[in-house]
C-alpha cells in the first residue's frame, strides 16, 4: 500500500468529496458523538450539502481551496477554507476560514488531519487580511485540543443548522 498523497481538489473530485464527506459526518457525529438528528433534519442536510453538484460549485467558489489525501485512487480525507462566513462581529469576509477538515474512519491515526490542517493554515496565512477562523462542534473536544496546539483560542459561539436542528458551536480564531 502507497503512502498518502495531499493534492489540490479537483472538480473530478466531487463526487467521491461528496460521498466522504456524507459519511465522515455521519461516522463523527451521529454515530461518534451520537447526536440525536432528527432523521428527516439530517437527511436534507446531508443531501443539501453532500452531492456531486454542490461540492462542484464549493469547489469553484472564489477565494475558496480545497486539499484531498488520496491513496490508490482513493480519497481518505479532505480539507476545505474560504473566506469568513462566521458570526463573530470581528470576523470579515476578508479573513480566512478553515471550514472542512474531514478525515474518514479509515484513515483515523494515519496523521492526514494534521497534515491537512497544516497546509491549509499555510495558504489561509498567506490568503487573509486578518486572523484566521475556525467554527468547531462544541462537543469534539479532539478537535479543539488540535486547533488549540496551533494558536487558536476561543472567540464566540453560534448555532450551526442541521436542518431545523441546531448545534452549539465554537468560534476559534488566531491572530
Amino acid at each position: 500500500m502507497t503512502e498518502p498523497v495531499i493534492r489540490p481538489a479537483r472538480l473530478d473530485d466531487a463526487a467521491a468529496l461528496a460521498v466522504i464527506g456524507r459519511q465522515t459526518f455521519i461516522d463523527t457525529f451521529v454515530t461518534g458523538f451520537g447526536i440525536p438528528y432528527p432523521e428527516a433534519d439530517l437527511t436534507a442536510f446531508l443531501d443539501a450539502g453532500f452531492n456531486a453538484k454542490a461540492i462542484r460549485t464549493k469547489l469553484q467558489e472564489p477565494g475558496a481551496a480545497w486539499w484531498v489525501a488520496e491513496r490508490d485512487g482513493e480519497l481518505l480525507a479532505f480539507a476545505n477554507t474560504g473566506p469568513n462566513t462566521l458570526p463573530h462581529p470581528d470576523g470579515r469576509a476578508s479573513h480566512a476560514e478553515l471550514r472542512r477538515l474531514y478525515v474518514s474512519k479509515a484513515a483515523q491515526g494515519l496523521g492526514l488531519g494534521t497534515k491537512l490542517l497544516a497546509v491549509s493554515l499555510e495558504w489561509m496565512e498567506a490568503n487573509t487580511d486578518g486572523p484566521l477562523w475556525i467554527g468547531v462542534w462544541s462537543g469534539n473536544l479532539k478537535a479543539q485540543k488540535l486547533y488549540a496546539a496551533y494558536g487558536f483560542e476561543k472567540a464566540g459561539e453560534y448555532q450551526y443548522p442541521v436542518g431545523s436542528w441546531m448545534d452549539d458551536e465554537f468560534i476559534l480564531r488566531r491572530g
